[in-house]
């Protein structure tokens, strides 16, 4: 069969030129005509990128500076023969590095030919040279080392990817463990706030009839009771308004937020600088007097108005101030700082004291937990947490132990809430005084003792019951003015009563009086049948105003 393989110049040629032309070839020989014939053949079939010499000892400061894509090299040399060549070329090339060596030889001998493909070689050509066989054995080592190069490229791309990818899941990762961590700090601080709330109910049921039974026994005994007598059970009155105030706290925790709460424009700078006055008494009177240097900077910004209860905010702020002032036991810092967050307002207390633990910093904001012993109630960290949640902010801890806190609050800005309207107080203008005729529904005997005896001291008549079917029998079979019924009752609770009671069609008002009342007034949760909510514990003055809300009524003289 004939040769089909082009022997025509110009066919390999225009095969040739794109691939020699883009490639760098260093020859190495001490023989100048062949480094002169070479040097035509590349020049032939389009190679541009020659460097040449014809002492081996200029060979590797060459192969340096040049970087070669492939090297041709004779192997009989003075001062340093191929193969010593081969092994300093090898040397400071890259393992991984692929630079082909084409050796370029008289001695055919097997021997030389095993030395060099040992050496680093990487195919031959027997002098003297033939152009064809030359140019296409440098052709398949240049297009490896093409192929190698674009080869180490992609593997680069591909770790760059990789690493980016590796990089995105790790911040994914991380991302995910926060989002985790406050989800997990979240439904604990939710499930404490129920349990707040239980514990809240039944404190009230206690605190009623403590408040409720001193109160009464208050006007019988001031004129008849020894004097010491008398002061213990305004004692014990005190101590349960003092229960009542701390159970109201322990509702900010878990209370939340009130559609009719006032929302109104504040300057969140002019209540920093309140607070820093309000509580100047602690960090710096009280401080100074017992020996301790405590510092209070503000570094104020310009940032956006913000909507929300001044009152709230300003406890909020003095709050914080005041435990980093119990942070800092042997005196220290106090920064407070605003500034601009996207289109909220960042509030920042650092403080230079004590410091948290990270145990101590997940849990700081949980209802009672307190790292000052008995001098903590742990509640004030609870009721600022509860306060920023119902403001839609969100509040962050950093802190180190012996290195200082910082607490960092991002509050939105948002639009006033309209103030409700505003109910006229009873007067005794507007009163008509009669007896009304109530039925009290609660399970718990002593609790409906109690509010019959308000009532009865304000010259009402009332029937009891002790759960909701009770009262309902006792409703159809009599006429009442009013009802008043607890919430949690068996069988039937307070919101199901007014329901049958409304089913009757009679138009008789119906006060809920609950454990949970100030819950279910914050989130507008008003059954449709109940005319007022009233929380417990209840005095006889806010029992007595309660009555004349649904019914216009102020109570008989006796």
């Amino acid at each position: 069969m004939p040769d089909k393989t082009p022997n025509r110049p110009g066919v390999l040629t225009s095969m040739f030129k794109p691939l020699l032309s883009k490639a760098k070839v260093l020859i190495v020989d001490d023989e100048q005509s062949n480094v002169r014939l070479l040097e035509r053949i590349l020049e032939m079939f389009g190679g541009t990128h020659v460097r040449s010499t014809t002492d081996s000892r200029d060979a590797l400061p060459l192969y340096l500076e040049f970087e070669p894509d492939l090297v041709l090299l004779d192997l009989h040399m003075p001062h340093l023969d191929g193969f010593e060549v081969i092994e300093q070329l090898k040397t400071a090339s890259a393992p991984d590095e692929y630079r082909p060596i084409l050796v370029l030889t008289a001695d055919i001998t097997m021997e030389t030919k095993r030395r060099a493909l040992a050496s680093g070689a990487k195919d031959f050509v027997t002098k003297p040279l033939d152009h064809f066989e030359v140019i296409l054995r440098m052709k398949n080592l240049i297009e490896n080392r093409f192929l190698h190069l674009e080869l180490q490229k992609q593997n680069a791309q591909l770790e760059q990817q990789v690493h980016e990818r590796t990089a995105q899941l790790e911040a994914a990762l991380g991302e995910l463990r926060a989002t985790q961590e406050h989800i997990v700090r979240q439904e604990r601080l939710s499930a404490l706030g129920m349990m707040a709330g239980g514990i809240a109910h039944d404190f009230n049921n206690a605190l009623t009839m403590m408040l409720g039974y001193s109160e009464l026994l208050l006007p019988v005994l001031q004129s008849k009771a020894p004097g010491r007598e008398l002061e213990y059970l305004r004692h014990v009155i005190h101590a349960a308004q003092d229960a009542t105030q701390i159970v109201r706290r322990l509702r900010d925790f878990y209370r939340p937020a009130s559609g009719h709460e006032i929302r109104v424009p504040l300057n969140l700078n002019e209540l920093v600088q309140q607070a820093v006055s309000l509580t100047a008494p602690k960090w710096k009177g009280k401080c100074q007097a017992e020996g301790i240097q405590i510092t209070v900077h503000t570094e104020l910004g310009d940032v956006p108005e913000i909507t929300g209860n001044a009152a709230e905010l300003r406890e909020v702020l003095t709050n914080l101030i005041f435990n980093a002032v119990d942070a800092m036991p042997t005196g220290g810092a106090i920064v407070v700082r605003t500034s601009r967050d996207g289109d909220g307002a960042l509030l920042g207390v650092s403080d230079t004291g004590i410091g948290m633990t990270e145990e101590e910093r997940e849990r700081c904001l949980e209802p009672f937990f307190t790292t000052k012993g008995e001098h903590g109630t742990g509640l004030g960290l609870s009721v600022v947490y509860g306060i920023i949640q119902r403001h839609g902010g969100s509040i962050q801890i950093a802190s180190e132990k012996g290195r200082g806190t910082t607490f960092s609050i991002l509050l939105p800005c948002s639009t006033p809430c309209a103030a409700p309207a505003q109910e006229e107080e009873p007067g005794a203008d507007a009163a008509s005084h009669k007896s009304l005729r109530i039925l009290v529904a609660d399970d718990e005997e002593i609790i409906c003792e109690l509010i019959t005896e308000y009532l009865k001291a304000d010259g009402h008549q009332v029937e009891t019951a002790f759960n909701g079917i009770d009262a309902l029998d006792r409703f159809k079979g009599a006429t009442f003015d009013l009802v008043i019924t607890d919430q949690s009752m068996p069988k039937m609770n307070g919101e199901q009563l007014a329901r049958a009671i409304a089913e009757t069609k009679a138009k008789v008002p119906v006060i809920l009086l609950t454990g949970f009342g100030e819950e279910m007034q914050a989130v507008g949760n008003q059954p449709e049948p109940i005319d007022l909510i009233v929380s417990k514990p209840v005095s006889a003055s806010e029992l007595r105003w309660a009555i004349h809300q649904v019914t216009g009524c102020e109570p008989t003289d006796e």
